[in-house]
């Protein structure tokens, strides 16, 4: 645009607050007209822009199989509009009504993004026809002439705005400027590009960019330390209108179209509005087995529909718990461009003060008091971690930063976490923003047991300080299994490094709580154990808690463990007691991990002290099998059977399968009343694959008896 139609612009729009003459621009949706023709001065008569070179066609080569969308890796995403990302060669031709005469002829291109396009926001860029192009750098320069027609190599910015600009071609003539008109089919969507050097987000290793910006089906651990489990995810990325759906979360969190090119600001934004407390957002969060008006947390397979169900209706999507908000990250990131991974901490600590402790109050009789405690371990939590240089810490605390979409604190006063640095967090320097302390503590925490006397002063009975963030893991590249990360994470528990890293984070500000007001005098000659029987759901097991009395006293202890039990122990030996657990106890109170958090308490009568030790165990939950029919070929129609066997003892109601696969079908629903205990289901779809290549197929089974059942299936597609 020329300076005279922004300065009527201006002279409409009241400016605002004084200092801002153009109101903000924070959607990616909106825009507004440009002028096709720009007069310098008067009009002549006769004037007729037929007679100066102008534009018949643009070509945009936005074939998933043309140049562009191959060079870019972003042939797979599911859209006719050119897709490229920033700081990297495109293509694209123009064809001129007469043949281009570089002597006589002046024309250039225009990319837009937002309403009110400005050149210092880089909203509005301007591209001259030029003969060098200089790498990182916006331009564009003339590779070949034929007929009517040129072919142009666009050179996008490596620091650009990332979203969805609009293109328009302006030639100059004596009397003014003509444009083309607006054609969204030429709007192009620019990415994050992990795979040039100036890119923020640039990874070197082609494996990784492959694994973490490429792959759409991932893998979340869950269960717990002594029993990992594992589920697939499908993260969708290249889906149906997921690009729309993600730029417009930035919209939906009004990042400002200038902060869009800055992973940072990405992360930071998209970690608040991916869960819907404060702001509206993706997901809300639920955690007390009630889902009445929405899906269980656990019955999602994928990114896709929540993220699909959000852009349409723009509610926040009811349920989602940590691994789902995670899933649902994953896919926003690795859409942009973002290299980005999901991971799980076993055992991570939820501090409300990030005090490095997690305090749990005993009563009298040596139960935790729920009242008073409310510092929580959970036993596994999901988070992303996103890939990046940190310009705005010292050198060294770029690469993995920690974000995390799951609503626990706020933090700039919005529920969000990150981005943290891992190699800060690992050496404690905890003063480097965004959110580091949080994170620290959720990995590193002690836990401390206590009990208030009846004059009031507190004793400490225990202090466990290995129990939180024993183990961090990821996906690894490449494959299905298990990478363990803790080391990213954490120093060897009672090295040197670790002892420095625990006091560089309090020295910045991260309490560690001081023994100095309280007892501690623990019970050291008794230790206490105990193992859970591997238990299957819908049947009784066992816990068998074990006494080991290292004294030469005779000792008799109270235990607490859903009931009592007074044991007692030998001078100098072990003793092992079994508490059964029913079935009929638990299924109606299961927690919705189908899993259950032991906390068990002995007070050891003849000292007065307790001892306390907290577990958790998963039961086995029966699985669905997936199984095809007939040959598997892009194109044709091909048939999938989900079936799965009733294990408990009673019948489930109001059952829902879920079933998707990424390049073979859309997520498909089918409800069943019932099924009676022993029998079998069996489900059958027809689909059309459309993609070739190595697929996954995921399915999952709901109801509110039963719930984190899955079921998953490789398959392999053939080239038609």
């Amino acid at each position: 645009m020329s300076e005279t139609t922004n300065t009527n612009e201006e002279k409409k729009k009241p400016s605002l607050n004084g200092r801002r003459a153009v109101p903000s621009n924070n959607s990616n949706d909106e825009e507004n007209e440009v002028p096709e023709i720009e007069v310098f001065g008067l009009m002549p008569r006769g004037f007729n822009p037929k007679d100066y070179l102008h534009v018949v066609d643009i070509h945009m080569f936005k074939e998933p199989h043309e140049i562009n969308k191959q060079q870019h890796h972003t042939d797979k995403y599911y859209s006719p509009k050119l897709i490229v990302r920033r700081g990297q060669l495109f293509q694209i031709q123009i064809d001129f009504n007469r043949p281009y005469k570089p002597e006589t002829d002046q024309f250039w291109l225009e990319y837009l993004i937002g309403r009110y396009p400005q050149q210092n926001k880089g909203t509005y860029i301007p591209i001259p026809v030029d003969d060098v192009l200089k790498p990182g750098r916006w331009g564009a320069k003339i590779t070949h002439k034929e007929n009517n027609s040129v072919r142009l190599s666009i050179m996008s910015s490596a620091t650009c705005i990332v979203g969805k600009f609009r293109l328009y071609i302006a030639v100059l003539t004596p009397f003014g400027i003509l444009r083309t008109h607006r054609n969204p089919a030429t709007d192009t969507y620019i990415l994050f590009n992990p795979w040039c050097q100036e890119d923020a987000v640039y990874l070197d290793d082609e494996k990784e960019r492959e694994e973490y910006v490429l792959n759409d089906v991932g893998i979340v651990f869950h269960g717990n330390i002594n029993d990992i489990k594992l589920r697939s995810w499908s993260y969708g990325q290249f889906e149906e209108n997921i690009l729309d759906a993600c730029l417009f979360l930035m919209d939906k969190a009004e990042l400002e179209l200038s902060g869009r090119g800055n992973p940072i600001k990405i992360c930071r934004v998209v970690s608040a509005v991916i869960n819907a407390r404060d702001d509206n957002g993706v997901i809300a969060g639920s955690w007390d087995n009630t889902y009445t008006y929405g899906v269980a947390p656990s019955a999602w397979t994928g990114s896709v529909d929540i993220l699909l169900e959000y852009y349409s209706s723009k509610q926040p999507v009811q349920y989602g718990q940590c691994w789902v908000f995670a899933g649902v990250f994953n896919t926003v990131l690795r859409c942009l461009g973002i290299p980005a991974r999901l991971v799980t901490n076993y055992s991570s600590a939820h501090d409300n003060n990030a005090n490095l402790q997690l305090d749990f109050f005993l009563d009298d009789k040596g139960e935790v008091d729920t009242k008073l405690t409310k510092d929580s371990v959970w036993n596994y939590h999901c988070w992303n971690e996103a890939w990046m240089t940190r310009p705005d810490l010292p050198v060294g605390f770029g690469g993995w930063q920690v974000v995390d979409g799951t609503p626990q604190e706020t933090s700039d006063g919005m529920y969000r976490c990150g981005p943290a640095s891992v190699q800060a967090i690992k050496h404690g320097h905890v003063c480097f923003q965004f959110d580091a302390p949080f994170v620290y503590a959720e990995v590193n925490s002690d836990i401390v047991y206590s009990r208030r006397e009846k004059n009031g002063t507190q004793v400490i009975e225990k202090i466990d300080t290995t129990h939180v963030g024993q183990l961090i893991v990821t996906k690894e590249v490449g494959g299905d299994g298990m990478m363990e990360i803790t080391e990213e994470y954490k120093f060897q528990e009672g090295s040197e490094e670790e002892r420095l890293a625990l006091e560089t984070a309090v020295m910045y500000g991260v309490k560690k709580q001081t023994a100095q007001d309280t007892m501690y005098q623990p019970q050291t000659d008794v230790d206490m154990d105990f193992q859970v029987q591997k238990a299957v759901l819908g049947s009784d097991f066992k816990v068998t808690i074990t006494f080991r009395n290292k004294s030469h006293n005779y000792y008799t202890a109270t235990t607490y463990l859903s009931g009592h039990i007074v044991a007692k122990l030998e001078p100098s030996s072990s003793s092992a007691f079994d508490v059964v657990i029913k079935s009929s106890e638990y299924l109606s109170d299961l927690l919705d991990q189908a899993s259950f958090h032991f906390f068990v308490t002995a007070r050891i009568n003849e000292t007065g002290k307790t001892l306390a030790t907290q577990k958790a165990t998963v039961l086995e939950i029966p699985t669905l099998k997936i199984k095809t029919q007939g040959e598997m070929v892009a194109g044709k129609e091909m048939s999938v059977t989900v079936k799965f066997t009733n294990p408990l003892k009673k019948t489930l109601d109001n059952v829902t399968l879920r079933l998707e696969g990424p390049g073979v079908l859309r997520t498909m629903k089918k409800e069943f009343r019932q099924i009676p205990m022993n029998s079998t289901l069996i489900w059958e779809v027809k689909c059309i694959p459309e993609r070739p290549g190595l697929r996954k197929l995921i399915a999952s089974l709901n109801c509110d008896a039963l719930r984190h059942v899955y079921g998953e299936l490789n398959v392999q597609i053939q080239r038609p």
